[in-house]
């Protein structure tokens, strides 16, 4: 993808974070601040040549919320070339996020749990202020 097309996604999703839908809004209030599960998600996040409406990199999961101006072929065929890459795409209403927020909130964490970690840690990380060598021997 070109670096003109992306700025200019960059700039829309800039755009729909400034303007959110109540549903949105309604979600990120449990999503924002790692609140689901120690996740971290970001909000209109670009990838690809997709605006995400949200993304959690750690388990490379994306959560969109669809109004009724959605084209469900065109989104299964998005959703498709996602998961060949490796991200999982869940799709909800806006009404199941204005009425069933609980089970979007269940389902996200579950689907989230279920998905491998993306960077792993395969050996113990070094403490990240070690002491200089020999201090506080006796």
């Amino acid at each position: 993808m070109g670096d003109a097309v992306n700025e200019r996604l960059k700039g829309y999703a800039r755009d729909n974070r400034r303007s959110p839908t109540e549903p949105e809004i309604r979600l990120w209030r449990h999503l924002s601040g790692s609140r689901l599960g120690g996740l971290k998600f970001r909000r209109q996040y670009v990838i690809r040549s997709r605006i995400l409406d949200f993304f959690c990199a750690s388990v490379a999961l994306g959560v969109e919320i669809d109004g009724i101006t959605q084209d469900p072929v065109a989104d299964r065929l998005s959703d498709s070339a996602m998961a060949r890459e490796g991200v999982a795409i869940f799709r909800f209403s806006n009404a199941d996020v204005m009425q069933n927020m609980e089970g979007v909130l269940t389902t996200i964490l579950a689907a989230a749990r279920a998905r491998p970690k993306r960077w792993a840690a395969t050996v113990e990380p070094p403490h990240p202020n070690p002491s200089p060598e020999g201090e506080g021997l006796a």
